[in-house]
């Protein structure tokens, strides 16, 4: 049941230093008799060496969208339209043999529990050099030396050593830069980053998303970095992508967005982060309601029925997306007044024995 077209007007004049261009792209899932739309015309794109995160709650279409990228979902019950295009590849016309090889040679993934994404019969060092091999960069003895050197470079002790681990011996931190070094073996162009730090400790969070930077310059990668995490989108994020209900409804540098967000959904997800300005006692601002049935999405915007800032025509019609102050935002009423939201911004995302210096992102500064 996959329906793999691309839209018209592909072939337009397109950006050589774009590595990712996402257009319309439509997710349907078929769960019995229900249709679940999860992705409803999501546009994205991202330039070389770029990061962009994307945030909301769960079930808002993050982590569909990312999959979609490689083709990862069932083809059974999955009904995808529209375009997605990595350098001078259309991903959704691939076959077999082309995906195989545009998976990990030139687009990777970074899975969020590493325990379940690693093959627990063969060793680390093993699943890395099987995937070096399958893709004729060299031969198997040159592979497990690139092997204990990428080991190096994700700064995991003892590499040699470790490298003959198996994943269950691993810490969990250890486990996820295994997971990096197994993502970065075949020196793709695009990394796709599924809340890499969600299960790991706040020390060990830190020292990933340091690593994920790191590395970002060293090979000029682009990352999608999908999180919950508001701090950690601003820490890695040159630009962060709101989504709800499968779409997106703001879209911005992370400065822009974190100091003066537009969509009313950007401004309850900034404001419901626990900050240092918390008075003892004080309750956290939480969102009311939950995110609708994305079997049964309403003919207005999404967002609508948890608005404080709905009116009727909110609920008669979807926002289109509109640029306004150089933010993208889906919104018939957007927040247009500077909102306080810098103590989340001045915040970092950091813990103890960390020093905001250490974690300040350039983007920031600007």
């Amino acid at each position: 049941m996959n329906s793999q077209t691309s839209p018209q007007g592909v072939a337009e004049s397109r950006d050589p230093g774009m590595r990712l261009r996402i257009k319309q792209l439509k997710v349907r899932f078929q769960a019995g008799a229900k249709q679940i739309h999860a992705v409803n015309g999501v546009d994205l794109s991202l330039g070389a060496g770029k990061t962009l995160a994307l945030i909301g709650e769960s079930g808002s279409g993050k982590s569909v969208t990312l999959r979609s990228i490689l083709r990862l979902h069932p083809p059974r019950s999955t009904l995808i339209e529209g375009s997605i295009r990595v350098g001078e590849q259309e991903v959704l016309e691939l076959g077999p043999a082309a995906l195989a090889n545009f998976r990990g040679a030139v687009a990777s993934m970074i899975f969020q529990e590493p325990l379940l994404a690693l093959d627990p019969v063969y060793s680390v060092g093993e699943q890395i050099v099987e995937t070096m091999t399958r893709h004729g960069l060299c031969s198997t003895a040159e592979a497990w030396k690139k092997a204990i050197d990428l080991f190096e470079r994700v700064r995991i002790p003892s590499p040699e050593r470790r490298v003959h681990a198996y994943p269950h011996e691993m810490s969990g931190g250890m486990r996820q830069r295994a997971m990096i070094a197994l993502a970065l073996s075949c020196n793709p162009s695009l990394l796709l980053a599924d809340e890499p730090t969600t299960a790991l400790d706040a020390t060990v969070q830190i020292q990933i998303l340091l690593l994920l930077r790191e590395l970002q310059a060293a090979m000029n990668l682009s990352i999608i970095f999908v999180t919950h995490d508001i701090g950690a989108a601003v820490e890695v994020a040159d630009e962060i992508a709101v989504m709800y209900a499968g779409r997106i409804v703001e879209q911005g540098s992370a400065k822009q967005l974190m100091r003066s967000p537009k969509h009313p959904y950007t401004y309850a997800l900034l404001m419901s982060r626990a900050h240092g300005s918390l008075k003892k006692g004080e309750r956290l601002p939480a969102i009311g309601g939950s995110p609708p049935d994305l079997s049964r999405l309403p003919k207005g915007c999404a967002f609508a029925e948890r608005c404080e800032r709905a009116r009727d025509a909110c609920l008669e019609s979807q926002p289109e997306i509109e640029e306004h102050q150089g933010q993208s935002v889906r919104c018939f009423f957007p927040i247009e007044k500077h909102v306080p939201t810098e103590k989340l911004l001045q915040q970092s995302y950091s813990s103890p024995g960390t020093s905001s210096q250490t974690m300040h992102h350039a983007p920031l500064s600007h």
